[in-house]
């Protein structure tokens, strides 16, 4: 790697380890807490590449992007930065930063972004958007997350959000995928025209249909739980693509169940599917994003706290209650709780007993003792299958279920089994406990190669 790199980090320690590293990597480093010291640099041509924090004593590294970019068109910028939610990254890839990495980070990931950037120039948009919007428009979005797998739905959403492609968006209920849909059209070129949400009985007839069309313009429209929608209404929604005028709204749609399983169950057409599935964002299940629990609780509480509410604390058993809780209505369920608890909670805070009392009241209590990080067989089986029949949005699933999930479980069984005994099938057959007849007929079955010697354990 080789070039000179512009740091600028408050934390000193930040700033010292990112000196060391890039210059064991070979690169010449100049380092500073300041964005005025920085843009001196810039100005006068110093530096291959720029990595900058957002939240510096002197001014916003965000801000500073266009300035940079004005002077030095081609130097690409990497931004970094503790305020993890989606409008950091749909502002740092509006602004045109080369990457956007949330801390902490990991600093392999960033060396590896870094030569990157100085071995592919950065490309600019040819034009600038009209209408700048407001990037605190969408600031009390609870899309908020330290978890790797928000960071890259963050980073999904700022490449998606000026395609001229379809975007599905695909989660559970109460994950937010109605405000994912919000912000690719708050942070997009078509902000300042119509966002319009339809839901099934917007494409009840043709006029509905074409009222709706109509509304949207060249703006958004977002199809809610679209996977809701009749035959015919689908039908109707085919023909109304085909047959979208010049400069047509850009089409979002929303489901909770994955569209080809319902094509699969004869619930969906095909051709519709192609016509709406030009890039798909999932958003996660909280329960698969549970690291992010806290820092969502704080963003809740001080929605509260900003309502008029005392702002209470969380005390660490609650904490660790709710890490342990399966919160099957996701973030919005989440929201619920804390809006409740923080008017209902005590002198001594948020405890324990608090969340429990107040889930009780809930769907699925029963499931309060559930550890996600029990990782028995049969639990983990049991939460798959429970996020299965969650994405069905209350249909059942295609019919010969019970032998698709056995084959699944089976056929890694057997594998791992062929392995223990180095291929051995009578061993084999008496470590599964069945006569050998069977294990060959399931090897069959299953096309399952066995090799002899290779062992795995």
């Amino acid at each position: 790697m080789d070039g000179t790199i512009l740091v600028a980090d408050d934390d000193r320690t930040i700033r010292t380890v990112l000196t060391q590293a890039l210059t064991r990597a070979g690169c010449r480093v100049h380092a500073t807490s300041s964005l005025v010291t920085l843009m001196r640099w810039v100005e006068e041509g110093k530096g291959d590449l720029v990595v900058s924090d957002v939240m510096m004593p002197d001014g916003n590294g965000l801000e500073m992007l266009p300035q940079i970019s004005a002077k030095r068109p081609n130097l690409p910028v990497i931004i970094i930065s503790a305020q993890n939610t989606i409008n950091t990254a749909i502002q740092a890839a509006e602004a045109q930063a080369f990457d956007y990495l949330p801390k902490p980070f990991d600093l392999p990931d960033l060396m590896k972004r870094v030569g990157k950037a100085l071995a592919v120039p950065r490309q600019r948009r040819a034009a600038e958007l009209e209408g700048a919007g407001d990037p605190a428009q969408g600031s009390d979005l609870p899309m908020v997350g330290r978890t790797q797998i928000m960071q890259d739905l963050y980073r999904r959403v700022a490449r998606v959000m000026n395609a001229d492609l379809p975007v599905m968006i695909l989660g559970e209920s109460g994950t937010g995928k109605s405000l994912i849909a919000r912000a690719i059209h708050d942070f997009s070129d078509r902000r300042s025209l119509p966002f319009v949400t339809a839901t099934a009985t917007d494409f009840d007839d043709n006029d509905s249909a074409l009222s709706v069309l109509s509304r949207a313009r060249s703006g958004t429209l977002v199809i809610d739980e679209i996977s809701d929608l009749s035959d015919s209404a689908q039908a109707r929604l085919v023909r109304m693509m085909d047959g979208l005028p010049d400069h047509p709204p850009r089409i979002l749609v929303t489901t909770q169940k994955p569209l080809p399983d319902a094509m699969a169950a004869g619930t969906f057409r095909e051709d519709l599917f192609y016509r709406i599935s030009g890039a798909t964002l999932l958003v996660p299940a909280l329960r698969d994003r549970i690291d992010d629990v806290p820092l969502m609780v704080d963003h809740f509480l001080a929605r509260a706290d900003r309502s008029g509410a005392v702002l209470p604390i969380v005390r660490k058993d609650a904490f660790d209650m709710m890490r342990n809780y399966r919160w099957p209505g996701n973030v919005r369920q989440l929201e619920n709780l804390m809006r409740q608890l923080s008017v209902t909670a005590g002198p001594e805070g948020i405890t324990a007993e608090d969340v429990t009392q107040a889930l009780k009241a809930q769907p699925a209590a029963a499931e309060l003792t559930l550890s996600v990080q029990d990782d028995r067989l049969g639990a983990s089986v049991e939460r798959h299958m429970r996020r299965y029949f969650d994405r069905m949005g209350g249909n059942l699933p295609p019919p010969g279920l019970y032998q698709r999930i056995l084959r699944e479980i089976e056929a890694p069984l057997l594998r791992l089994a062929l392995d223990a005994t180095s291929g051995n099938q009578a061993k084999c057959a008496d470590l599964l406990g069945i006569n050998r007849n069977t294990l060959r007929k399931k090897l069959n079955d299953l096309d399952i190669h066995v090799t002899r010697g290779r062992r795995l354990m």
